[in-house]
């Protein structure tokens, strides 16, 4: 009962959330040199006053501050995000156009930093100090120091380019259709609708960038993990057990990697909402038609609409990530459930 009132509260400090964000970003739109008007007309319709005026009286932006900030609010508690002035459509249908992209790309890339991240950080504290332990500290660290736009040049010339082991940019190669749309990830579209060629495909163009991404979050996992478990590693129950016989394997996987596990877990979701908020260098450069293009476009063009939509997909996004973490914390440890 405790813990299912904590998911609550989780909930309704997501909607606050929402709401202080929505304010936030919407008086922060309003702050940013421009109106909206001169990023979205021609120099030609600036010059006519009726087309100015017009233009102000479809996007609202005519009305008050406080006005244009009910309005809004108004709009938003009822799912409407309003329309996105550069390119005239739905924000809405703008997110679902660009989000899966992101999603499919950053949903690899922390399955590949959580599994390379923990396993490294597993041999690191069971080899401490060993050369192993000093490698893979090593790698972690090159993980999370490298910039990521120069290390995705890097395995395009290297894997493209010099080897040709790997497609290049996009997310279909030229000539291969998009599987029909059901989900708006093409490797799952692909495998519901048996258009395996577009599922390969699109699942060879996700490795490259997926790597790329993966290298800073599994540097912070492992580095994370290894100092976790060695800390764990070193309490008394744990010295208990290994004074009873216990073996390296079950001492690590039935009592350590328990207690270890919290931390990692934080820095796995802290991670993921990194990805799925678009990383724009990374998606410039292997031409991803992502949430970062999106928002990148949509800053260029002080398109307002699109800006506070994209704020809140993100502020949604580490929100439900939190949530599910927190259940996650109960499952591993009893004591949180009883709280």
């Amino acid at each position: 009962m405790n813990f299912l009132k904590l998911i609550i509260k989780r909930l309704l400090f997501l909607l606050l959330l929402l709401l202080g964000v929505a304010t936030f970003v919407f008086i922060l739109s309003k702050m940013v040199p421009g109106d909206g008007v001169s990023a979205y007309l021609s120099p030609r319709s600036l010059a006519n006053e009726e087309i100015v005026e017009t233009f102000k009286m479809e996007w609202g932006l005519d009305k008050p501050l406080i006005v244009q900030y009910g309005l809004y609010m108004k709009n938003l508690a009822q799912g409407n995000l309003g329309k996105s002035i550069r390119t005239g459509n739905t924000v809405i249908e703008e997110l679902n156009r660009y989000y899966p992209a992101t999603f499919e790309l950053a949903a690899l890339s922390i399955l590949l930093a959580t599994f390379f991240g923990v396993l490294f950080g597993i041999i690191s504290a069971i080899k401490r100090n060993s050369m192993l332990d000093q490698s893979l500290r090593a790698i972690s660290v090159t993980g999370v120091s490298v910039p990521s736009f120069w290390f995705a040049i890097l395995v395009l010339y290297v894997f493209y380019y010099k080897l040709g082991w790997a497609p290049g940019t996009g997310r279909l190669s030229i000539g291969i259709e998009a599987p029909q749309h059901i989900t708006g990830f093409y490797v799952l579209d692909g495998l519901l609708t048996g258009d395996f060629k577009a599922m390969y495909d699109s699942l060879s163009h996700l490795i490259l960038p997926a790597i790329v991404l993966a290298s800073f979050t599994m540097g912070l996992i492992t580095r994370t993990t290894r100092a976790s478990l060695l800390e764990t590693l070193s309490t008394d129950y744990i010295r208990t057990a290994r004074a009873k016989g216990l073996s390296a394997v079950p001492l690590m996987f039935r009592h350590a990697m328990g207690n270890a596990a919290i931390p990692v877990l934080t820095v796995i979701g802290v991670g993921f909402g990194n990805l799925l908020g678009g990383m724009v260098l990374v998606e410039t450069i292997f031409a991803w038609p992502g949430v970062g293009q999106f928002a990148f476009q949509s800053v260029k063009n002080l398109d307002f609409p699109a800006i506070i939509g994209v704020s809140l997909l993100i502020a949604v996004n580490y929100g439900i990530i939190n949530i599910i973490i927190d259940i996650l914390y109960g499952v591993i440890d009893p004591r949180i459930r009883c709280s």
